[in-house]
């Protein structure tokens, strides 16, 4: 195991003026308000979709472009987010990205056509790019080595609220037939989030700018867009297609193409791939990659079961999963400063020992389970979250010089990206593979049939009846007339089964990352945080 020995960096035990006091609680207040509304915007923008697409009348393929340009860019963006702020200053590079993220807000909510919204979603992905990572850089800047720990915890609430807000108010806004107001709260937050910013923030520039990377952002490109690619068309295609295969190949290339650069000829690296050289960063990447796939993998899948198999609209949905935002937002508070006093290690394993046991209940729900108790299984996940998710991150970047901070959380933050994608497209491959070809065909047909699969759940609605029992059953069986309830009771059971399956599978990536766990520093070992960090490898 891996024990961090005390050690002084210069300036650690200084002591801190009352300016520098204030000008922490500012950034970390900037920081918040710009993020918040970035992580908001993709789970509302996810609930709104159906709707989306109702109103342009696209093709299920062409419209299903508004959610994964979103995704491609972003895991393209990322990892450039580091040089850029090393290049022009962390702090124009940030107020850039999120400037850039209302300004495609304001033009998704005013495009009079698919391909425009799209073109507008792309644009937003580019500033959520640049954004998310160097947020976290800013704020570790702000506050002294030994609250790294509390910073990054009080920054994770906004990551841990905002996905399970926005069902609820894109849920609302739906309903009401406001899908574009969704679009139209951005460009005010943001304009308020860079007011802020440029008000508070200061600039924290290395004098010395790196070189441009050619090689490595070229072939940093086609390696994660390739990839990002695969996985989004992986779910509906099939990870055997031909297509999915051939960018799938592209993108391995592409990214060991981007390794090589990087560690062998780069003289001006786009990030800092000798940081794997160091067992803590490595360690904590690793329970991430894990973690991303049992938590944030997991979690698009308890929606899909409260609305398409439950019959629970987005916002009833968003309600549900509510009290596991505000579990979360609560441990994650607190397991920030613990990590200043005991280290990552007995954080995450308590952590990741509780999502074993509470995937394990999840992989046993049936179609008649009761609400309370899914709802009392989210609040033990949203404890696990708490304890897991930002302490991962606090942990890789402690061993991060601070001069390469920014190259440091593009890194982390754009690795993980790809494993969450490529884990969602498998998660939804397992639930897709117990479904039979007749099955598939009716759901296709439920899918493509308005307001008939929104308002009816294949084996459950709100009255507690079940299957063909339910009211609206009628609905979604009139579809196969031929089938009658049979199809509808068939439909429930596969759905259920590969519900269990997925589940199943996070729960072995929950048991990964707990054993990945103990190999982190902390108690009962010595802990002495940042400033005890061994230096990590230099850039080469």
């Amino acid at each position: 195991m891996v024990e961090i020995n005390s050690g002084n960096n210069p300036g650690e035990n200084e002591p801190v003026s009352s300016g520098q006091t204030d000008y922490k609680w500012k950034v970390l207040a900037t920081v918040l308000f710009g993020i918040f509304m970035v992580i908001l915007d993709t789970t509302v923008v996810n609930v709104a979709f159906q709707a989306i697409r109702e109103e342009f009348g696209g093709d299920i393929n062409i419209s299903q472009w508004v959610i994964s340009i979103y995704v491609l860019v972003l895991g393209i963006i990322t990892p450039l987010a580091g040089f850029l702020a090393d290049r022009f200053g962390a702090k124009k590079v940030y107020l850039s990205g999120l400037g850039l993220f209302a300004i495609g807000s304001l033009l998704c909510g005013i495009s009079p056509s698919l391909g425009l919204l799209i073109a507008a979603r792309a644009i937003q992905g580019m500033g959520g790019g640049i954004a998310m990572p160097l947020g976290i850089v800013l704020l570790l800047q702000a506050f002294p080595v030994r609250e790294h720990g509390r910073a990054l915890g009080l920054f994770g609430i906004a990551a841990l609220v905002a996905p399970a807000v926005g069902p609820i108010l894109g849920g609302w806004l739906v309903d009401q037939n406001l899908w574009r107001v969704i679009f139209f709260v951005n460009p005010p937050i943001g304009l308020v989030g860079v007011l802020l910013g440029v008000r508070f923030l200061r600039e924290n520039q290395d004098k010395t700018k790196p070189g441009l990377d050619i090689a490595g952002i070229i072939t940093e490109v086609i390696g994660f867009g390739s990839v990002l690619y695969a996985a989004s068309i992986a779910s509906e295609q099939g990870w055997t297609s031909p297509t999915t295969l051939m960018f799938l190949a592209v993108g391995i290339i592409g990214l060991v193409s981007f390794g090589i650069v990087e560690l062998k000829f780069s003289k001006s690296p786009l990030m800092d791939l000798f940081l794997f050289k160091n067992p803590v960063f490595l360690f904590a990447s690793l329970i991430g990659y894990v973690s991303v796939v049992a938590l944030f993998g997991a979690e698009f899948l308890m929606p899909v079961y409260l609305q398409s198999l439950r019959g629970l609209s987005a916002f009833q949905t968003g309600l549900v999963l509510l009290p596991m935002a505000v579990a979360g937002g609560i441990f994650v508070t607190l397991s920030g400063r613990l990590y200043d006093r005991v280290g990552p290690r007995p954080l995450l394993a308590c952590g990741f020992a509780l999502l074993v046991l509470n995937t394990w209940q999840l992989s046993r729900i049936q179609a008649d389970t009761s609400l309370g108790w899914i709802i009392f299984l989210l609040v033990l996940r949203g404890f696990a979250f708490g304890l897991t998710v930002q302490t991962t991150i606090v942990t890789s970047l402690s061993v991060v010089p601070s001069r390469d901070l920014a190259r440091g959380s593009s890194l982390t933050n754009s690795s993980r990206l790809v494993v969450q994608s490529i884990g969602v497209a498998l998660l939804a491959t397992v639930l897709a593979s117990a479904l039979s070809p007749d099955v598939k065909s009716f759901q296709d047909q439920a899918q493509t049939t308005q307001n008939s699969a929104s308002s009816a759940g294949l084996c459950r609605n709100l009255d507690g009846s079940t299957g063909a029992e339910a009211p609206t059953a009628g609905k979604l069986a009139s579809l196969n007339p031929a089938g009658g309830s049979g199809v509808m009771d068939l439909a429930c059971q596969e759905n259920i089964t590969g519900f269990e399956r997925a589940y199943t599978l996070t729960f072995y990536a929950s048991l990964a990352a707990l054993f990945f766990a103990f190999l982190l520093p902390g108690w009962p070992g010595r802990w002495s945080g940042r400033q005890g960090s061994a230096p990590a490898a230099p850039m080469h």
